[in-house]
């Protein structure tokens, strides 16, 4: 058991608590010269970056794959042959198709002699040091420096001069007096905390997961914002397939990730990459859900695999007798309406409910609805905030500023002892470091749901859709979203009575530490309501919810409602709401629809 300290558990929650800051602002950077930062110097020294990569990787498979190392190299081939020819690529190596027939002949003249098996073995052996050398040297990206302060001063003048037209309503005001961007884009939560453990040791970011803006912002919030180093993230292959988005892409510190290689190899080298970046005390990011929320929930359930090698760069660093230690912060963007709302809800949809759903395209790829995405936003005096959770260590133990970790019973614990076999030897252990990595993964996802900004538009609409499902109680989901929306309307009063009773639950959790609200949800309903209004009414062609021209609250598209009420489904708030009778109105009813046709019956 790791060695314990008693202290007291209220002064420590206290002071973890007050560490949240929920005014943003624009900080000073901890690391003004780019030569410091360690993804400059990984990168400085590529070549032997790439050897490095190449040693863990191989070493780890034949740690897990010794024995049965010609097996696995059969299916690789197989799988990576039908690749090149399924699905090849632009960024994709020239005679790639050729590279792999020539290892499978290799591997079939001489790995199989039979008469002189160390033979076949060192055959084995050479032909995966061949493709963990090609994998290694595919993942590992660079990073210019010339090309990094050309992004940041570009991203400075675009987000800067778009705001502050944005915020002028007209683009005369682009170059007017420049607003501040921190007014807009804000960083919130534990900023000063996370600042000073970057001092002290090496920050892994894991953020939500719903805009394929996601990265862009977090990285450009964190380097000019919050003031801290750039991080390494993983980054599609297929971003490297058009021409200006590879340049950058490939001058910027991120490592390539080619999702069509599932096999073991690649998995294999691309988890030692995130491992030894963080060793070589490298901020990280990377998104433990895997890909987008479809839904619109919070994530509940995290991949692990990339989790995992925070945990075993820990251990790796005890065992060095290093001191050195990693930090996990949870970070949950909160957008007052998703750039791909539509797409990932009829996808989501589709897949849960199979055909009743038909594919939309996603129109993500547009410059233009790029552009009049991030003007809608700022046009209406909307903002995108990004909070900053709670740092633990990578048990997830809570951590204060000084780097040292609290149990949840505010017991002082030393993370190395969890790493100790019964000898007290630090020893390497994957069982017990996947059950750390599991539980890191809960302790992330509670951080999710207690830092993350609940807006109005996500307050209001649950609690529109979920009036919805009150009203028709005998309906599940589809035959919900199968109801012609334009014949409905939410009641005003009710729904601010809901509004109320959610937000009061709300604000009780966030009493606890179980839940964060922007100002605006200490304002009333009503104030509430023309929040959410005018921010979800603005970007989409179907808007989820907006006031007609008779100022009644209708919606277009109940499935646009559903993915916006989804950000606090996984609160489970309305099992607890008190319903006000007659939550919406008919308007076939109230325009006598019924009546007549009754009255055509009898004649």
């Amino acid at each position: 058991m790791p060695d314990t300290t008693t202290n007291s558990h209220s002064s420590t929650t206290e002071a973890a608590s007050s560490a949240f800051e929920h005014s943003g602002r624009e900080y000073d950077h901890i690391s003004p010269e780019i030569e410091d930062w360690g993804i400059f110097k990984i990168h400085h020294k590529r070549e032997e970056f790439v050897e490095e990569l190449e040693e863990e990787s191989y070493n780890r498979i034949l740690e897990e794959h010794g024995k049965s190392l010609t097996d696995l190299l059969s299916k690789t081939l197989f799988s990576e042959q039908r690749r090149t020819k399924e699905e090849p690529w632009k960024v994709d190596p020239p005679q790639e198709r050729r590279y792999w027939k020539k290892l499978t002949k290799m591997l079939a003249t001489r790995s199989l002699d039979e008469q002189e098996e160390t033979t076949a073995e060192n055959a084995a052996r050479n032909i995966l040091r061949r493709i963990v050398h090609r994998y290694a040297d595919e993942i590992v990206g660079h990073f210019k420096i010339p090309t990094f302060r050309f992004a940041r001063r570009f991203l400075r003048f675009f987000f800067g001069r778009l705001l502050n037209a944005a915020d002028g309503r007209s683009f005369r005001s682009l170059f007017s007096k420049k607003i501040l961007l921190q007014e807009k884009l804000i960083v919130r939560g534990y900023v000063e905390q996370v600042r000073e453990l970057s001092k002290r040791g090496t920050v892994v970011f894991v953020p939500t997961h719903f805009s394929n803006l996601d990265s862009i912002l977090i990285g450009y919030a964190v380097d000019e914002v919050a003031g801290l180093p750039a991080m390494s993230f993983g980054a599609g292959l297929n971003l490297y397939n058009t021409g200006y988005t590879a340049y950058f892409m490939n001058r910027l510190g991120a490592y390539r990730v080619d999702r069509r290689k599932r096999n073991p190899i690649y998995m294999t080298t691309l988890k030692a990459m995130s491992k030894l970046i963080i060793m070589h005390n490298v901020p990280s990011l990377f998104f433990p859900g895997g890909t987008r929320s479809r839904s619109g929930a919070l994530e509940t359930k995290l991949k692990l695999g990339l989790l995992g090698t925070a945990v075993e760069a820990q251990r790796e660093h005890y065992a060095a007798g290093k001191d050195d230690k990693i930090f996990i912060v949870p970070v949950i963007l909160s957008y007052p309406f998703v750039l791909e709302a539509q797409f990932l809800i009829e996808q989501h949809l589709r897949k849960e409910g199979q055909d009743r759903y038909i594919k939309a395209k996603d129109s993500f790829h547009s410059l233009r609805s790029i552009l009049k995405f991030i003007w809608r936003v700022f046009s209406k005096g909307n903002s995108i905030t990004i909070s900053l959770g709670r740092p633990m260590d990578v048990i997830g133990n809570q951590v204060q500023v000084d780097g040292k970790s609290y149990s949840k019973n505010g017991r002082r614990v030393r993370t190395r002892e969890y790493f100790r076999n019964q000898f007290g030897e630090i020893n390497k252990d994957y069982q017990r470091e996947s059950e750390y990595t599991r539980m890191l993964g809960d302790r992330i996802v509670e951080r999710y749901h207690a830092d993350g900004i609940v807006l109005p538009s996500h307050l209001v609409s649950y609690a529109a859709f979920a009036m919805l499902e009150k009203f028709f109680y005998d309906q599940d989901l589809y035959a919900l979203l199968r109801l012609p929306a334009e014949d409905f309307y939410f009641r005003e009063e009710p729904l601010y009575e809901v509004v109320a009773q959610l937000r009061d639950q709300l604000l009780a959790m966030a009493e606890k530490d179980q839940a964060k609200v922007s100002p605006e949800l200490h304002e009333s309903p009503e104030k509430i309501v023309s929040h959410a209004i005018d921010s979800m009414g603005t970007f989409h062609i179907d808007k989820p919810l907006y006031r007609d021209r008779r100022g009644n609250l209708v919606s277009d598209s109940f499935a646009m409602l559903h993915y916006y009420h989804n950000r606090l489904s996984t609160f489970h708030l309305k099992n607890r709401v008190k319903w006000p009778a007659d939550l919406l109105g008919d308007e076939r009813i109230e325009k006598g629809y019924f009546s007549k046709l009754d009255k055509d019956d009898l004649g």
